[in-house]
């Protein structure tokens, strides 16, 4: 595996750490996961996403969405069920562990909403720019002619 090298970025750039960091902790962070459960990032429309999971078996109170300092976190705290203690496996493929996923949301993107729907969830996340940091056009005033006066 590919491993990139952050600390010139450190040395020659004022203010851009943090964004070192991030890529740092994302590099970091993708090796360490057991790519459970499978996921979909969509670009909906202009400023609207949707990450899909898929999450067979689970119900939804077994599954927590939360936000926290722009990170989402997906996980599970499926409960120990006796049900199945009796039952004789041939093949299991489906796994019903827990997990938690964690994404690194941008700056500005808000959770809109999450479903479940046929063992897939899906989480709506849109991009809201503040008013303030739009662009905006700038009227260019004509130049004033000032008369002088001769005394």
């Amino acid at each position: 595996m590919t491993t990139f090298d952050f600390s010139p970025l450190y040395r020659s750039a004022i203010g851009f750490d943090h964004l070192a960091s991030l890529l740092d902790s994302i590099n970091t962070s993708d090796r360490s996961s057991s790519g459970y459960p499978p996921y979909n990032i969509e670009l909906v429309k202009d400023d609207n996403y949707r990450i899909t999971m898929a999450v067979a078996g689970f119900a939804e109170d077994e599954i927590n969405v939360e936000v926290e300092n722009n990170a989402l976190t997906v996980s599970s705290a499926r409960k120990e069920d006796d049900s199945d203690s009796g039952k004789n496996y041939l093949h299991r493929g489906i796994a019903e562990r827990n997990f938690k996923r964690q994404f690194k949301l941008a700056d500005h993107i808000q959770v809109t909403g999450a479903s479940m729907e046929n063992g897939l969830l899906h989480i709506e996340l849109v991009r809201e720019i503040p008013e303030a940091m739009k662009p905006r056009q700038i009227a260019i005033n004509g130049s004033q002619k000032r008369l002088l006066k001769s005394a």
